[in-house]
């Protein structure tokens, strides 16, 4: 008997009627055939039925039903079992046994008594069961830990006869743990939630994305759709679809995607181009429009993004046209004046609508430009002409410090159960440790130049006396120093290989900056953990996998350390000091005045949306007193309490903004604590992600953590419950800064925030490279090439992209003549280069190069030196004279002189005639490579005068002595000659400066470098010892 039911990650298969039990084979052929490739509906979801399992029916009595599940949260794991199971389970949350494991408990249970497992989850259970599955729960635990399961559920689990049947199961794994378990999974496929197909295009990018660096993310969730989203960042794409779907078109909404993390031209292109080709298959009547959106990058090239995706656009252009697209383009960040200004320009050239907008902008105003809910300015305003901008007026407020607010013993007075534990186990962590201020001093893990540079900057132009980067750790380099800009003045840093070396040199700086990879930030997190001058970590890192980040935050709680991340950008307390790429660069610094405090602070999910804030805030208040990204990820190091609690106990912050976003509970705990009267200051909140309710299938979001697994992690449920708790919450993202305005304009009124005049920021060179890459200087380049260019999408061959050049097999030939010559020469011609390089690759060992590599091998010497001492003996005497007979030769034709005139005039001056003579070889005795050159030049080339004439100068120069023959590198150095001037390729001019610069030469050079390097090895391969020559040969 068999059982049968779809497999496509629908839940409750059951209850919906989707499983058949107890059926034969052609039973299950019956029930799959009746479903296969109908549209089923659970509740809004609708979807195809096309992939189903078949199993065994395993026969058994209700009562041997079971249920258990495995799933992870923030502190620990819970084991869940029910001893009844089945479709009817009901609640289970209500009614299961839990066993909760906490982290020292991890990564198995060998430190809990088996007898733990039997009394608290199995005391329903008569004695042979609980037998049976003490240690089944025991291996299955085990099994969750080690392969990186996030959440395991088995129902029913039947036991039947001393056997155990897992006849259900539901699992998510931690795909950012592929890296540990790729051998342990074997081939896994993440396959699309049931309501959503899955499309080559998601798979294309994605294979992108895992090759590259950046973020490439793509969902398609309505190919037909109206609105197409090409957004920068993960929590601005999310911002960009809630802002879509509360303006009404969800329904029409095509795709979420995000690109982030500074993608090349190419990546950038090729995500481009997939969604335009989406966009454009099926033309609509009412058009579509495109939103090309995004935040305030913190490092990425706007400019540069932007290239890629206009690229992309030309391609389109007609397509474009057909459908009738509307773009609507917002962008900040590094060079973004340049990319916006690339984008207007396109806009004039595509024949379809582009709005562009910068900073000024308030980044979801363009969505309710592209739906038509708000009107389109006449006049799009005018951004700054270039990120060189770097001075500003003295025109903004700055907020007084006043009203000194409660202490921390009175807060906690207030606090209740979990709560209070949680602030004063915060509290003490940072009154441990230093406080972040203008003489804080970090260490940096990893070569990150670009983000010292800018560090140093912000240092500098918030008047800091040092440098906030003491030193940086690389371990695959030495010990050395590495120089930076100090304003005008040059410094040195430090590198140093060992952690160790850089903490006890530098042992004021009490932060760790980590740039490790994914692969490797585990192991620097905990090596700096050992050392007590550390206080704050910042793990830039994405896609670590979840158990290693709740390992490192069990141990930084162990050891009272703060982290910050993982997958974060950092945080920035402006006058004071910034981590890495947080706030982006100068021009962006200045222009949300984050050089000096103001008076708000905020909290973060996203990276990319910190810088949004910075903007905002600078735009609607008097600025940042302090902001940190938390991080993406599922479990960062800290927490928004952790932060906002701080912020309550900073006299400098008056105002708090918390940027939540679906997933998670941590916003409850706000709610609480405002409702407690533990957080005072008014709170200005938003949950991204809205969105999520009104799809039909599950999306998983750009951040790891931005998923709901049930009602209260909807980004709509907290909103709601923070409004209820007091906190200010508007209606939207597009409504945040009005909010934030509506309530600093309310301090500023109760005199809680005293506007200050702004004290102008000392001036920040700009970089030479940074400068050059404006086009705001020129300087004329010192070393020229015009043969080759790997800047692209990929290598050149004097213009030719390599792919074109294996697409055309044009061969080793056709390769020279591209690196030569800077042409695409004939087939033939290509050919004759093969030909003279096999001709020319060896002439036994008695040679002198040839002899000369040997003798240098046998000495012991590399590959190199050997090769080296072959060629320098190449000269008029030995392989040098291909040119030599190409200039004598041309002279005396092009001046007309008969070949027995050119032989008499070369004896009057006393000169051998170049190519002529050969030491073995004659008339009777022909070199058989001469002869193999000759049918092939004659039977190919178009015409051969310059040979034919040679060859009459032969007939002269045998007549005296049969060995006065045209020798191989005579007859390559004329045909040469007659290949330059009769191809087609070359003018008269350039034919005669090929043979003047000695490019002919090169054919020998190149072809006995293939022999040297074959005496070489063999010399090696013989094991011959030091050469000495004998004394009675001297």
């Amino acid at each position: 008997k068999l059982i049968v039911k779809p497999d496509q990650l629908i839940k409750r298969r059951g209850k919906l009627g989707l499983i058949k039990i107890n059926t034969d084979y052609s039973g299950v052929q019956q029930w799959v055939a009746d479903r296969m490739m109908k549209e089923f509906s659970i509740g809004e979801t609708k979807g195809i039925l096309k992939q189903f399992i078949i199993e065994p029916f395993v026969a058994h009595k209700q009562e041997e039903e079971f249920y258990i599940c495995i799933h992870s949260s923030r502190e620990e794991n819970t084991i869940l079992f029910h001893h009844e199971g089945g479709v009817d389970i009901g609640d289970v949350d209500s009614k299961a046994n839990k066993l909760p494991v906490s982290y020292h408990e991890f990564p198995d249970l060998t430190n809990i008594d088996s007898n733990k497992i039997t009394d608290v989850l199995l005391n329903n259970l008569n004695k042979e069961n609980r037998r049976l599955l003490e240690p089944f729960i025991f291996a299955l635990y085990n099994l969750y830990t080690s392969l990186h399961f996030t959440y395991l559920e088995i129902n029913p689990l039947v036991v039947n006869d001393g056997k155990i049947y897992v006849l259900d199961l539901a699992a998510k794994l931690d795909q950012c743990a592929e890296f540990v378990c790729a051998r342990q999974w074997g081939p896994v496929e993440f396959p699309p939630p049931f309501g959503r197909e899955a499309y080559p295009e998601e798979a294309y990018i994605a294979d992108l994305d895992a090759k590259s660096g950046a973020s490439l993310k793509l969902t398609i969730l309505n190919p037909n759709g109206r609105i197409w989203t090409m957004v920068a960042g993960g929590g601005a794409s999310v911002v960009y679809s809630d802002t879509i779907c509360d303006l009404g078109g969800a329904s029409e909404l095509a795709n979420y995607g995000e690109y982030s993390g500074a993608p090349s031209e190419q990546q950038t292109y090729d995500y481009a181009r997939t969604i335009l080709s989406l966009m454009t298959r099926t033309p609509r009547d009412d058009g579509k429009v495109l939103i090309i959106g995004g935040g305030i990058a913190n490092f990425t090239n706007v400019a540069a993004t932007f290239k890629g995706i206009v690229r992309a656009l030309k391609q389109f252009q007609t397509p474009l046209r057909d459908n009738k697209v509307s773009i609507f383009v917002r962008r900040g960040g590094p060079n973004y004046q340049e990319g916006l200004r690339v984008m207007r320009e396109v806009g004039q050239h595509l024949g379809v609508p582009v709005h562009v907008f910068g900073t000024e902008t308030h980044m979801t105003a363009i969505v309710g430009m592209a739906l038509g809910k708000t009107p389109i300015p006449d006049q799009q305003p005018n951004a700054p002409g270039h990120t060189a901008n770097f001075l500003l007026g003295a025109s903004s407020n700055y907020a007084s410090l006043t009203k000194s607010l409660r202490s921390p013993k009175n807060i906690i007075k207030h606090c209740k159960g979990s709560l209070q534990i949680l602030f004063l186990k915060f509290h003490l962590s940072f009154s441990t440790g230093r406080p972040i201020s203008d003489k804080t001093r970090c260490i940096m893990w990893g070569l990150q130049s670009r983000a010292v540079q800018g560090m140093l900057d912000f240092d500098f132009v918030c008047s800091r006396k040092t440098p906030s980067v003491a030193a940086m750790v690389y371990p695959f380099s030495g010990d050395h120093k590495q120089k930076f800009y100090w304003g005008h003045k040059e410094i040195l840093i430090p590198v140093y290989k060992n952690m160790s070396d850089a903490m006890t040199k530098h042992n004021d700086a009490d932060v760790l900056i980590s740039f490790a990879s994914l692969r490797s930030a585990e192991e620097s997190t905990i090596e700096a953990m050992k050392y007590e001058q550390i206080r704050t970590i910042a793990i830039i890192a994405e896609g670590i996998p979840e158990s290693t980040t709740k390992k490192l935050n069990k141990l930084a709680q162990e050891k009272n350390i703060s982290i910050i991340g993982p997958a974060t950008v950092g945080g920035i307390k402006p006058g004071c000091f910034k981590i890495g790429n947080t706030g982006g660069m100068m021009d962006n610094i200045l222009s949300s005045k984050l050089y000096r405090a103001g008076s708000v602070a905020y909290v973060s999910r996203s990276g990319g949306m910190s810088n949004e804030l910075n903007n905002i805030i600078s735009r609607t208040t008097n600025g940042v007193c302090e902001g940190v990204a938390i991080g993406g990820d599922r479990y960062p190091g800290t927490t928004f309490m952790d932060h906002i609690l701080r912020y309550q106990n900073d006299m400098n912050v008056k105002m708090i903004v918390v940027l939540g976003e679906v997933g998670g509970t941590e916003e409850y705990d706000i709610c609480e604590a405002i409702k407690s009267g533990t957080i005072t200051k008014p709170v200005i909140a938003w949950c991204i992600g809205t969105c999520a309710t009104m799809f039909t299938s599950e999306v998983q979001f750009g951040h790891a953590g931005a998923c709901a697994n049930q009602a209260s992690e909807t980004a709509v449920v907290k909103n709601q419950a923070l409004a209820a708790a007091g906190a200010h919450v508007p209606c939207s993202f597009n409504e945040l800064n009005t909010k934030i305005r509506e309530v600093y304009n309310n301090l500023v009124e109760l005199r809680v925030v005293v506007p200050k005049e702004e004290v102008p920021p000392p001036t920040v060179p700009m970089d030479y490279s940074w400068a050059r890459e404006l086009g705001l200087i020129r300087k004329p380049a010192s070393f020229m090439s015009s043969i080759s260019d790997e800047r692209g999408q990929e290598l050149l061959y004097a213009g030719m992209p390599i792919s074109q050049v294996f697409k055309d097999d044009i061969g080793i030939g056709g390769v020279l003549g591209l690196l030569w010559f800077q042409k695409r020469l004939p087939e033939y011609a290509c050919k004759f280069f093969e030909h003279c390089l096999m001709m020319t690759a060896d002439h036994g060992p008695a040679v002198s190069g040839a002899h000369n590599t040997i003798v240098c091998a046998r000495a012991g010497k590399d590959l190199v030196s050997c090769l080296t001492s072959g060629l320098l003996t190449i000269g008029d005497r030995f392989g040098g004279a291909l040119d030599g007979a190409a200039r004598q030769f041309s002279a005396a034709y092009d001046k007309g002189l008969l070949p027995s005139e050119f032989v008499n005039e070369m004896r009057k001056k006393h000169q051998l005639i170049m190519g002529i003579g050969h030491r073995v070889k004659s008339l009777n005795n022909p070199d058989q490579r001469v002869v193999i050159l000759k049918e092939f030049v004659k039977t190919n080339f178009p015409s051969t005068p310059l040979l034919d004439y040679a060859l009459e100068v032969e007939k002269v120069t045998t007549a005296k002595k049969p060995n006065l023959i045209l020798n191989v590198d005579g007859f390559i150095g004329v045909a040469f000659v007659d290949l330059l001037r009769g191809c087609g390729c070359f003018t008269e001019e350039e034919a005669r400066e090929y043979v003047q610069i000695g490019a002919l030469n090169g054919v020998f050079v190149l072809g006995r470098s293939m022999g040297f390097i074959g005496h070489y090895l063999d010399q090696l391969r013989l094991k011959q010892g030091l050469y000495r020559h004998p004394w009675d040969d001297i």
